[in-house]
């Protein structure tokens, strides 16, 4: 039978067992990176309002849209308006998965948009980010850049 007693002990002794990430840290940037995503698909802002000024944004591949951008500045620039001007519908994120653990967040997600030829732009990233008091600076995105290079042909 458990009392309120071993009751007590038992999470108390859960508690200490629980890995050295598993902190407010790793909550609340889970929860602000979740609520980004959800405002996002609602239309409502989005991801790229959390950036750090001098975020830097690695598009691992190897396509020409592949690359490291340096600045919040230059990453939207060079990176989201060139696709953006592309789509005649914003990309609507549905969010797979989110894995947190300390500063670290990876969100596993697909989007789907409209080109602005009619064709559907469709894609699965996985975004590795890290956070410092509530704003993103480091993220390495992963995705089929070969189907961005389709989209911006």
């Amino acid at each position: 039978m458990i009392t309120k007693n071993n009751l007590a002990a038992l999470l108390l002794g859960l508690s200490l067992c629980l890995p050295t990430w598993a902190n407010d840290d790793t909550v609340a940037n889970q929860a602000l990176i979740q609520k980004a995503f959800e405002d996002w698909r609602a239309g409502q802002g989005g991801i790229f309002q959390l950036l750090a000024d001098d975020a830097v944004w690695v598009v691992a591949g190897s396509s020409p849209y592949s690359g490291t951008y340096r600045t919040r500045e230059a990453f939207m620039e060079d990176a989201v308006k060139p696709i953006t001007d592309k789509l005649a519908t914003p990309i609507v994120p549905t969010v797979r998965q989110i894995v947190a653990q300390g500063p670290h967040v990876v969100v596993h997600w697909d989007g789907q948009a409209t080109a602005r030829d009619g064709s559907r732009y469709e894609n699965s990233y996985s975004w590795h980010m890290q956070l410092e008091n509530g704003r993103i600076t480091r993220v390495t995105a992963f995705l089929d850049t070969w189907r961005l290079v389709q989209l911006m042909d």
